[in-house]
């Protein structure tokens, strides 16, 4: 299994980010994948995760609203639409597949 963020980056209050994640070495559209994050100093949290089919969401509170994860079974990789981006989502941003397999994951950085 390998999983391969990208779209981090710098981006003022307000600002917009679309993270991607390449998934390989398994049958992508069979699994349940999610987003994770995590800041300086705190435990890694989870952020989203989207059925295998698309069809179903969940969304952390913090982030109900502004964020928007989605998926193309065709391409074998998901997405995190980021919106309104505050100071507080600055964090390191991992992706996770089946039997625990982790990303290297992807700085965002919320900052004027």
């Amino acid at each position: 299994v390998q999983l391969v963020e990208s779209g981090g980056g710098l981006v003022p209050p307000g600002g917009s980010l679309r993270l991607s994640c390449a998934a390989s070495g398994f049958t992508f559209s069979n699994y349940v994948m999610s987003w994770y994050r995590q800041a300086p100093g705190k435990e890694r949290e989870s952020v989203a995760s989207i059925t295998s089919t698309g069809g179903g969401t969940y969304y952390a509170d913090s982030v109900k609203g502004r964020f928007t994860i989605s998926r193309d079974n065709a391409k074998n990789t998901v997405y995190l639409q980021m919106s309104n981006l505050k100071s507080e989502d600055t964090a390191i941003y991992y992706c996770k597949g089946p039997r625990d397999a982790w990303g290297q994951g992807t700085q965002v950085t919320v900052s004027s």
